[in-house]
């Protein structure tokens, strides 16, 4: 396939593959242990980071400390770990069967305060997709009592099946993401919730599962932590779920479509109940974010922010291979490298009018936390920052003719994107997973939620070395083999050079937003626009 010509502005920085590489090769380094918050590695890494955004030419921005910026932010998390091997249990029709963690069942350390869980023969009540969305006249509990009992769950929510519904057909709502059905089992008073995995509904495999749920839990430090957190929150594997419906009577089928109806009304599952027995190592931790900054010449106090992930996985259960660090390269080791570059390129270039701040948060994989932490705490007001643009697992393969965002959100910033990817002979493509709900699970969220215009970039899938097919089936591959797995591991023969051109358009349209006085904002129609409009007087 012959390669498009690709026009570069003549006053974008050029950035060096090599440092790219170099960087992504030593945040996933085994030496980095996975790069998990609250370890060793988080010291190593931020280490690492503030060494390099030092040398590229940036200043500190976080936290003040005697009067003068520091260079991180602290992070306050609430840290649980199940200490041994969990006892779990599942009654089906009087016998007992022992369940083995990681394996049919994936029980993630509570996060509502609990020392220790000492659950015995809780009664199991399927609720459909566990929605309660009024504005939508959907109620899938329909007043059941959940008190002393464990609520069985669908992932996603009622419009996935069919792509059409109350539900934005296809694309997934917040109501499909399993943070929101924990959050409401809590409200409706269970005692726990468990989600039936599904690869295509969730969007990623059991593996992904495992790895992201029976290590150490996190969550920011709450007043009420049991408000939004049951005492056990769980993953179970689907041919588990069906077998406990076929037990009590039930066809998961037949149920899982009537779950797609308002008519739908909880089902228990009779002679059934779950045991689970373990202690809880809970404590108060604090965690990172790394923030680097340039001053604005003209407008200091009006913010334009680049936001990443450092953190990864840290070290888990072993893979096949025995391998037990789960390096993150990819995921988010190229973000880390390209918020240093990025800060290079407009340390040594032209000052910006406003100032540029390069956000490098902790506990994304935890659910997003540093962001959340920053968001609810800004160091720099929320009201006076024009944008965010996030970056999250770039692909360091070859350039792309396309690029996507998270999420099918209509803003202002989307429109810049697309009018300078030109200048670069690229193209948008809509998020093609819109049922995957990226646009809820990326650091842009915690900003997007409180009003400010906020997008997760993501590199094309459209290579101009071997097209979508090529592009496609790496990322396939991606997904299947290595996302949330040891196997996300530095390669030597990554070129970056699609990573270097999706950081100039990204310079192009922050520099430019950086340099005007103007304030993007959310489309009208969207869920995000009152709430930003809500500050507009202190928007000059």
């Amino acid at each position: 396939m012959a390669a498009c010509p690709i026009v570069l502005a003549t006053d974008t920085p050029m950035f060096s593959t090599a440092r790219l590489s170099s960087e992504v090769k030593t945040l996933s380094s085994d030496a980095f242990e996975g790069r998990g918050p609250a370890t060793l590695a988080e010291a190593k890494t931020i280490d690492y980071v503030v060494t390099q955004m030092k040398a590229a030419g940036l200043q500190p921005g976080g936290d003040i400390k005697n009067g003068r910026r520091t260079w991180t932010q602290a992070v306050p998390l609430q840290r649980s770990q199940i200490m041994g091997t969990p006892t779990l249990t599942l009654e089906l029709g009087g016998k007992h069967e022992a369940l083995t963690q990681g394996e049919q069942i994936a029980v993630r350390a509570p996060m509502n305060g609990s020392k220790s869980v000492a659950i015995t023969n809780a009664p199991l009540v399927f609720v459909g997709y566990g929605v309660k969305a009024p504005e939508r006249q959907w109620d899938d509990f329909k007043g059941v009592d959940l008190r002393g009992k464990i609520a069985v769950v669908l992932v996603n929510d009622p419009d996935f099946e069919t792509g059409k519904g109350d539900f934005g057909g296809k694309a997934m709502t917040y109501y499909g993401r399993w943070t929101y059905k924990y959050e409401e089992a809590a409200r409706q008073g269970a005692l726990g919730m468990l989600v039936i995995h599904e690869t295509a509904p969730a969007s990623y495999g059991w593996a992904t599962v495992k790895n992201s749920n029976i290590n150490t839990m996190f969550d920011i430090v709450r007043d009420k932590p049991a408000s939004v957190h049951p005492e056990l929150e769980g993953w179970i594997q689907h041919d588990l779920a069906v077998d406990m419906f076929k037990h009590a009577g039930l066809n998961f089928d037949t149920l899982k479509k009537q779950a797609q109806t308002r008519a739908f009304k909880p089902v228990i599952l009779t002679g059934e109940s779950l045991s689970a027995s373990f202690r809880v190592d809970s404590s108060v931790i604090t965690s990172h974010n790394i923030v680097g900054r340039i001053e604005g010449s003209k407008r200091p106090d009006e913010t334009v922010i680049y936001s990443a992930h450092w953190d990864h996985l840290g070290v888990g259960a072993p893979d096949a291979r025995g391998d037990r660090i789960y390096n993150g390269a990819v995921d988010n080791a190229t973000g880390t490298a390209a918020l240093i570059e990025m800060g290079r390129a407009f340390a040594h270039g032209p000052k910006p009018e406003r100032s540029v701040v390069f956000l490098n948060v902790t506990a994304e994989e935890k659910g997003l936390l540093g962001s959340e932490y920053y968001a609810a705490n800004p160091l720099y007001p929320l009201a006076t920052t024009a944008g965010v643009l996030n970056v999250d697992a770039l692909d360091p393969h070859g350039p792309a003719r396309n690029f996507t965002i998270s999420g099918s959100a209509k803003l202002g910033l989307l429109d810049d994107l697309i009018a300078d990817a030109k200048t670069y002979g690229m193209t948008y493509t809509a998020d093609p997973k819109p049922d995957a709900g990226y646009f809820f699970r990326s650091d842009h969220f915690s900003f997007a939620k409180r009003g400010v215009p906020a997008i997760s970039f993501g590199s094309g899938d459209d290579w101009i070395d071997g097209g979508l097919k090529a592009g496609k089936a790496a990322e396939d591959d991606y997904t299947a083999k290595r996302y949330h797995q040891p196997a996300d591991e530095w390669e030597a023969g990554w070129p970056f050079t699609g990573m270097a051109r999706d950081l100039q358009l990204l310079y192009t349209v922050g520099n430019q937003l950086a340099n005007s006085d103007a304030w993007p904002n959310w489309g009208k129609d969207s869920e995000f626009r009152a709430i930003r409009d809500q500050t507009a007087t202190q928007r000059k």
